[in-house]
């Protein structure tokens, strides 16, 4: 692993003999190591490995951290590039060593080291975001076309709806134009059977 040195200060109030305040600053050196992380096999694309990787190296701290989806002959890699502390960057190494994103299938892991700049991780965070809504974009407009084409057909159904008391009413219409004739014919009927029983001596 490649290491950089990075230097902070602190300031410390230390008390004097007479009463008075002194402010002491001391500078710190710090070893950053930075990483270069291949992850090679059938499936390690759109399985959300960068984002896997992404959130780990949040939650550990990490100073730098990017990814990127690229090819190696037929099987696909995710180069990781990773800065921090020592014991960060162990953390990581036995994270990806030991876990990965549930479709992922994974034949080998590498690691080597880095001698040139990493990415923020905040930065990189914020470009996964830009990423992310990029690809979100084209489908809430198919979203949006839908509920469109969505809201035509409940307007046709609503007109459809509104000629149904109409409809009722021409069939009331309808039912009191018949009965009248059937009332009639049933008479005639009932008269017809009264005859026949007549003539058989049945009444």
């Amino acid at each position: 692993m490649q290491l950089s040195e990075r230097q902070f200060h602190e300031e410390t109030k230390i008390e004097t003999g007479n009463g008075n305040n002194q402010i002491v600053q001391r500078t710190h050196i710090m070893e950053s190591m930075r990483l270069k992380i291949k992850i090679t096999g059938q499936n390690v694309h759109n399985v959300g490995y960068r984002y896997f990787l992404m959130s780990s190296a949040i939650d550990l701290s990490l100073r730098g951290f990017h990814a990127r989806n690229m090819m190696s002959g037929e099987k696909q890699e995710v180069v990781v590039l990773v800065e921090g502390n020592e014991e960060a960057i162990a953390d990581l190494k036995k994270l990806i060593e030991s876990q990965k994103p549930e479709h992922s299938l994974v034949s080998n892991i590498a690691f080597e080291d880095y001698d040139s700049d990493v990415m923020r991780t905040g930065d990189y965070a914020q470009v996964c975001t830009a990423l992310q809504l990029n690809k979100a974009i084209p489908l809430l407009l198919d979203m949006r076309d839908d509920l469109k084409e969505m809201k035509g057909d409940m307007k046709a159904v609503r007109k459809n709806t509104d000629i149904i008391p109409q409809i009722h009413e021409e069939i009331k219409g309808m039912r009191e134009d018949i009965q009248p004739g059937y009332a009639t014919q049933f008479r005639l009927v009932q008269a017809d059977i009264r005859a026949i029983k007549e003539r058989l001596g049945m009444s």
